[in-house]
């Protein structure tokens, strides 16, 4: 069985056969064909926008969010519509009344009752009914609603107030109006008004200098009312209050939450109560299996973890004596979307015994690949995923779950009390490699081809997928997350930069501009090569001469960062020139091919590595023509999609990209960049660091 429903925006699913799939939310592995809306766990209250406020969306979706929002828009301003014509109904029917009751005739008859100001009068009776619960003798209900009765002038009204009086001399609502007053004695209390701001002066100053700017006359009585002092010592005494009041305090929050054992229909359960503060959700994930709701998942940074009195595997029972097996999991979700302050769970606590958390290590990592958690149909919460784009840095607080991890993005913190899952780093490379192994299946025989290498290559990638294999196999191909650490370079050794880019984006130019700008700032790698040096030119100056088999020596020893042959004549930029730049205290600009990039970041020269990025075709090609360029249509198509193609299979390793529409601007923007490694720490891979 599985139901559905629409919240927030978000649809969801719910399986009656529970369960995560593959145990630990890691989602079934069995193919795509898996439903898109295969859902596994709710989660009983998060921020609406936890998975979806990041990533660019495409123009038809963006298209259709902008209608789905005019159409919520609508359909608020007719509801609003209709509960003002209700109002007025009601208020009508009020007016009414209070004319019948001024009614001198009904004074004599009635020389006790007072409308307006009558303590005893049926008119305040009734507003006790429908304001804060009071407590009311029910002799007292009755006696008030046959004066009302007796005020009415129509029959229909009377009619009505004739069957309210059938209704309340019935057992079952005398019943329910006795335990009505035992509650309202026993657990009411009035709730404070909670403040809204903590900066009324401060609005204050704001519209006092927006009236300074206008003459006319209610504007500047309201400047006036708003300078006197006293008002003034009115607002600094409201937002002292005010400031107080929306403090969170962790300490008393911490001494709130309890837990007991009990009895309950013969089982052994434990009671938890847990506050739910406004600025902090529950945190946590439930499921259905059978009639049961479980408790799957527990969000770091919600009120259950900071409890820790809530533990995956419970069961609960009620919640604040709401009976809750037997509900849906989207059931659940409403039941608690109402339910604010102390909350009372009746749980079943878990069969197996976990062990007391442990604290984990926050761990960085760079995300290599972009994720979106409404296109995965694995995901065991999609309200909870997070979204993110390749090169964001994910702080990862949680691996209970291999396949699932709780992160935060960098710099999302302060602004997301709870953390969202990501793919783990295997779970990822699996299906990524099934993927994989899924579309070479369905590639239809390319002509050129032996039959022979597709098979072989075939059995490799299947290798890939198994998890089971102890061997190392190479993942270099399923590109997942890489750990980091913040650096900041010495004052000494500073960085190399290294510029990537296609043909013709200016890189060349915008390096030697940095060369004879400062050349005691910047500096560049003397090449290696094996062509004989000539008159004019010095060794070690103008290039390292070498011998043939020296050279070839030293690349297979991979002392190289790039090399290449011109003409007969082996050239490259060693490491050792890099480093000789750098010990001289000067910032090393190169500008590299994609493939060096490998060679480069497992030096020890820590490079940070700028891709420049063509602009539009247009731009491109005024770009060109201002350098005296003439370039083909099908000339700047091959840039952009050289430039497309080395952002998709390399741009997890760029640091910064600049796109170059002016190659001034491009230049600032560079220079920019390389000023803020000296004043900002860097993330860079941790294995740099060790």
């Amino acid at each position: 069985m599985m139901t559905t429903s629409h919240m927030n925006g978000h649809v969801t699913e719910s399986g009656g056969g529970g369960g995560e799939g593959t145990g630990s939310g890691g989602g079934r592995h069995e193919g795509p064909e898996e439903p898109q809306q295969w859902h596994r766990e709710m989660a009983v209250d998060c921020p609406g926008d936890l998975g979806s406020r990041t990533l660019p969306v495409r123009r038809s979706a963006q298209l259709e969010r902008i209608r789905q929002h005019q159409e919520d828009r609508r359909r608020r301003e007719e509801e609003g519509r209709t509960r003002q014509e209700l109002d007025l109904n009601a208020s009508m029917r009020l007016k009414k009344l209070a004319q019948n009751a001024q009614n001198p005739k009904v004074g004599i008859d009635n020389p006790t009752f007072d409308p307006v100001e009558g303590p005893g009068g049926p008119l305040s009776a009734l507003q006790g009914l429908g304001g804060p619960p009071s407590l009311l003798e029910l002799e007292e209900l009755l006696l008030s609603l046959k004066q009302v009765q007796h005020c009415l002038g129509d029959e229909q009204s009377r009619e009505d107030v004739e069957m309210v009086l059938q209704l309340v001399q019935k057992t079952d609502f005398q019943k329910a109006f006795s335990i009505h007053n035992a509650v309202a004695q026993h657990m009411h209390r009035a709730s404070p008004p909670f403040p809204l701001t903590e900066r009324a002066q401060g609005l204050t100053h704001e519209v006092q200098s927006m009236l300074l700017s206008t003459q006319q006359k209610e504007s500047l009585e309201l400047n006036t009312l708003l300078s006197s002092p006293n008002f003034q010592a009115l607002l600094l005494a409201h937002d002292g209050i005010a400031e107080q009041e929306m403090q969170f305090e962790p300490e008393s929050f911490q001494e709130q939450p309890c837990e007991n054992l009990a009895q309950w229909g013969g089982e052994t359960v434990k009671i938890v109560r847990i506050e739910k503060a406004r600025d902090i959700p529950l945190g946590a994930t439930v499921r259905n299996d059978m009639d049961s709701v479980i408790i799957s998942r527990v969000v770091k940074g919600g009120a259950a973890e900071r409890s820790g009195l809530l533990q995956e595997g419970d069961e609960v029972l009620e919640i604040n004596g709401v009976e809750i097996r037997g509900k849906d999991v989207n059931e659940v979700f409403d039941i608690l979307a109402e339910m604010h302050g102390t909350l009372t769970f009746v749980l079943i606590p878990s069969p197996h015994n976990k062990p007391p958390p442990v604290k984990e290590t926050v761990v960085h990592v760079k995300a290599h690949f972009d994720y979106d958690p409404s296109d995965d149909p694995y995901v065991p919460c999609r309200e909870l995923g997070l979204c993110f784009q390749k090169g964001d840095i994910l702080h990862i607080i949680s691996q209970d779950d291999p396949n699932w991890w709780q992160a935060y993005r960098d710099g999302d913190e302060d602004n997301q009390p709870l953390a969202g899952l990501v793919p783990g780093k295997s779970f990822q490379q699996q299906r990524e490699a099934m993927k994989q192994t899924i579309e070479e299946d369905k590639e239809p025989e390319k002509s050129g081809k032996l039959w022979c290498a597709k098979k072989n290559k075939k059995k490799r990638k299947k290798l890939l997928y198994n998890a089971n294999r102890n061997d190392d196999y190479d993942t270099e191909e399923v590109l997942t997350y890489e750990e980091m650490a913040l650096y900041h370079q010495p004052a000494n050794r500073k960085r190399p930069i290294a510029l990537i880019g296609p043909p013709n984006c200016c890189q060349n130019e915008l390096r030697q501009r940095l060369l004879t700008s400062e050349p005691d700032r910047f500096g560049g790698a003397v090449p290696h090569t094996t062509r004989n040096r000539r008159d004019i030119e010095v060794n070690a100056r103008d290039y390292h001469f070498v011998s043939r088999q020296a050279f070839e020596m030293d690349a297979a020893a991979g002392k190289y960062i790039e090399s290449g042959e011109f003409e007969k004549n082996l050239y490259g930029t060693s490491t050792d020139s890099v480093r000789q730049i750098i010990n001289t205290g000067k910032i090393c600009i190169l500008c590299l091919h994609t493939q060096s990039l490998k060679v480069l970041r497992s030096s020890d020269l820590k490079p940070y590595i700028i891709f420049i990025a063509p602009p539009s075709q247009e731009r491109l090609r005024a770009l060109l023509t201002k350098d005296n360029k003439n370039p083909k249509p099908e000339e700047l198509r091959d840039i952009i999609e050289k430039a497309r193609e080395m952002e998709q299979n390399f741009g997890h390793l760029f640091d910064a990209a600049i796109v170059n529409t002016d190659q001034d601007k491009a230049y600032q923007e560079l220079l920019r960049l390389i000023n803020k490694l000296d004043t900002e720490p860097q993330w860079v891979p941790s294995s740099w660091l060790r």
